[in-house]
């Protein structure tokens, strides 16, 4: 996400880099650069120029000119501008009331049905509540299916009255069972249109006006760009809702929604959808965003997910077994797997300072692991569990099995010891001592 954008902005700071003396005319080339960027990436012109004469009006007041680094203090000073532009502080679901009821709004194909279950999956695993999603699309029988379909797979109660066509029943008759059965939220989807109508804002400003919701969310696809700006004007004018999701920020977007969004509805963004799946939503941190907009990575973020898939038990029988070098492919496998429960790779990698920048262009498949884990699971259980055993006729066994080569399974076999290895040293207190002081000896190193 913001590729583009972030490549632009990098390219104006540079222009503060190198020059042998820093005059306002090159911070000024400089803010027209960044300005460019922005506009480049569908922010809203007002947005933009009011943005940059901030920056600028800044830049100078805090003596970039006679600063030591003044590209440095450039990117701080855009980096807490755009923190504030995109809202400043991270802004959660107020979870109250007796459910806590909360109404999805946007246009169909934004993400909304799909968001929906994401936020209750959200809701039951982080939040520890227990959701009841509610089919409120009257007109699209396919929406009603979609939800039930996603609340089987997450494992939520979907309350859907298919012959009913008064979207305003069927909210309130799924809030009074909702307390019958002891949700604590409901999430109510309700009709999207392909373009903004009379009916549409009628109605869905009939069931806010009858079940008086506790959030009002609009659901925006990321990549409409400003488009998606003026379809949140337009709903905000009329539900007066309490925060933004952007869906689809994984996909090729330019950005322009969700730094200009705030500003315009003067409404916080509160979660964004990253991937397909049910746990591809997260918090909307705007430091973070702002960090990553920059080349910074997102290291929060990336330990939070980390976090979230650790075991603790489970990691100190790991060490225990890399300490006594019993480390096998099945220990691989697991760690392999947790990995992926995080996110997709690209974005992960996103999250490291200065990797994403690295490698740009590169295209990271989140299939890199399938033929990992099918080499893996090709073998016996006994091969997994002792991977000294792999001889050469074991070996080409496995590569048949896994649809892969001998040479696949060499490469896996040299990985896995490489791991071992590096593991069983960072294990060893001494060894690590050892192998520093091994280094600070080395030519260049340690003077």
């Amino acid at each position: 996400m913001f590729d583009s954008l972030s490549t632009k902005l990098e390219r104006a700071f540079k222009l503060l880099k190198g020059q042998g003396k820093i005059t306002e005319i090159n911070v000024s080339e400089t803010i027209k650069e960044i300005r460019k960027a922005l506009l480049d990436a569908d922010v809203n012109y007002k947005v933009a120029k009011q943005f940059t004469d901030t920056v600028k009006e800044k830049a100078l007041g805090q003596n970039v000119l006679t600063s030591i680094s003044p590209g440095q203090l450039m990117v701080k000073i855009t980096q807490e501008e755009l923190t504030k532009l995109m809202g400043g502080e991270t802004e959660e679901i107020k979870l109250g009331g007796n459910p806590t009821v909360i109404l999805m709004s946007g246009l169909q194909g934004s993400g909304k049905t799909t968001f929906s279950g994401k936020l209750a999956n959200h809701m039951k695993i982080k939040r520890g509540k227990k959701p009841l999603l509610v089919a409120c699309d009257i007109y699209r029988p396919a929406a009603i299916k979609q939800l039930q379909v996603l609340g089987e797979q997450i494992g939520v109660d979907v309350y859907a009255d298919p012959e009913n066509k008064d979207a305003v029943s069927i909210a309130k008759s799924a809030i009074a069972q909702a307390k019958v059965n002891g949700n604590s939220v409901v999430i109510i989807d309700t009709a999207g249109r392909l373009a903004i109508d009379e009916v549409m804002m009628k109605e869905i400003a009939a069931v806010k006006n009858a079940i008086n919701p506790d959030e009002i969310l609009f659901v925006v696809d990321s990549m409409t760009g400003q488009d998606a700006v003026n379809t949140a004007k337009a709903f905000n004018d009329l539900l007066d809702f309490t925060g933004v999701v952007l869906t689809k920020l994984d996909g090729d977007t330019r950005g322009g929604a969700a730094l200009s969004i705030k500003s315009i509805v003067n409404k916080p963004i509160k979660f964004v959808g990253t991937g397909e799946k049910m746990d591809a939503i997260d918090v909307f941190h705007p430091n973070r965003m702002a960090d990553r907009i920059l080349g910074m990575g997102d290291v929060v973020t990336l330990v939070e997910r980390a976090q979230e898939q650790y075991d603790e038990v489970a990691a100190r029988k790991l060490q225990k077994k890399i300490a006594q070098n019993q480390f096998t492919f099945n220990d691989f496998l697991a760690q392999l797997q947790q990995i992926k429960k995080m996110g997709n790779i690209k974005d992960l990698v996103g999250m490291i300072p200065g990797v994403g920048k690295a490698l740009k262009g590169v295209d990271i498949d989140d299939n890199a692991f399938v033929s990992i884990e099918a080499i893996i699971h090709s073998m016996t259980p006994y091969e997994r569990e002792n991977p000294d055993s792999l001889n050469g006729k074991r070996r080409e066994r496995i590569a048949k099995g896994s649809g892969t080569t001998v040479q696949d399974v060499n490469r896996l076999s040299k990985q896995f010891e490489d791991t071992r290895k590096m593991m069983k040293m960072m294990g060893n207190k001494d060894q690590m001592a050892k192998m520093m002081s091994q280094m600070k000896n080395m030519p260049g190193m340690g003077r």
